[in-house]
């Protein structure tokens, strides 16, 4: 298919604030010289400032990263993801058509977006709210026939619940994703045949994100981002924004996230000092994944976890989504403390040990 620049373009483009340092953050990544692997992040984070990629835009990421403009148009014309004309101000509505969702009622979905956005694909709603487009798989297949709005999955559809869907994403609300049939996850229709025990959570991790930091449908503005998104030298890491919050401020040496009712965030820094980590897989219970986690919320040396009081370990357990109970039962806080002031505990001398 052919893919061409819209016939109508805006004046200009510009990140916004918040934005340009995401952006630097993403090409800091790359060594001198390979700044353009960062053209795909760039892109997309300028459609989801804009909700389409613009000339100006292509332009601008051009010259961000020295690039030559063709070269990044081609990048834009070749991801079907990059949406190339103007869309809804709310949401583009993508409806997976390929063989496991056309089986399963594709089709039902698609009629119901012609009815409720309108009649063709790409095609702005009345209201300026919507349009929709029939993509290739998303990878939901088990969960079929699905949709991916915004950023999220709605899996396990009929044309009915899509309609109802819509209806409240367009009186402002965000409905939960996720399976739609009362599911948890991909299991079995009739019920799961392993790993069938009880579950100390409602939603999967997937849904569970995203309801806790409502980062579904809304434009980007950079507020919003990940505390996870690594950033290059001198530039701050703002926090997830939750529903219903105002951003929180950042610094460029501490984040400070807005606490949960009956707890209290503990002081993070965006950066190790030094930019030296401790080895926090010394810790009894922290792997690598649990170390990433943990990076990515702003801990990165013994004596923050040391110092986390009962209050601050419960906003901590509340925020590593799959691993609740996992800092008390360790005895995490216990083990970094003497990390902090000994520099060993039993079981780090082992691991050590083991290493050498």
């Amino acid at each position: 298919m052919l893919r061409r620049l819209y016939h109508e373009q805006p004046e200009s483009f510009a990140f916004t604030p918040a934005n340009l340092e995401w952006a630097k953050g993403q090409i800091a990544k790359y060594p001198e010289g390979r700044q353009a692997s960062a053209v795909i992040p760039l892109l997309w984070r300028s459609q989801e400032q804009e909700g389409w990629v613009t000339k100006p835009a292509i332009e601008e990421i051009g010259r961000m990263l020295g690039m030559a403009y063709i070269r990044v148009l081609e990048v834009a014309t070749f991801y079907f993801m990059f949406q190339l004309q103007p869309t809804g101000s709310v949401a583009v509505v993508q409806v997976c058509g390929t063989t496991t969702c056309m089986i399963c009622g594709s089709g039902d979905l698609i009629r119901v977006c012609k009815e409720k956005i309108a009649p063709r694909p790409h095609e702005i709603s009345a209201d300026g709210k919507f349009c929709w487009e029939e993509v290739e798989c998303l990878g939901a297949c088990s969960n079929a026939p699905m949709v991916q709005i915004g950023k999220d999955f709605y899996e396990d559809l009929t044309g009915e619940r899509l309609g109802e869907i819509i209806d409240s994403i367009r009186a402002g609300e965000i409905p939960t994703p996720g399976p739609q049939n009362g599911r948890f996850s991909s299991e079995p229709l009739g019920g799961p045949v392993a790993l069938a025990g009880a579950r100390d959570i409602d939603m999967n991790a997937s849904v569970l994100l995203a309801t806790r930091i409502g980062d579904t449908v809304k434009r980007i503005t950079g507020d919003e981002m990940d505390a996870r998104t690594a950033v290059g030298s001198g530039a701050t890491k703002p926090r997830i924004s939750r529903p219903a919050e105002s951003a929180p401020t950042t610094d460029a040496a501490q984040v400070t996230p807005t606490p949960d009712v009956g707890q209290v965030a503990p002081q993070t820094l965006s950066a190790p000092i030094g930019d030296r980590p401790d080895d926090l897989k010394l810790i009894k219970g922290v792997g690598p994944e649990l170390e990433r986690m943990l990076h990515g919320l702003g801990f990165f040396h013994f004596s923050q976890l040391g110092s986390w009081t009962p209050e601050e370990v419960a906003w901590v357990d509340a925020h590593m989504e799959g691993f609740h109970g996992r800092i008390e039962r360790e005895g995490w806080v216990e083990q970094a403390r003497q990390l902090a002031n000994e520099g060993e505990t039993p079981h780090s001398g082992k691991k050590i040990r083991l290493d050498e």
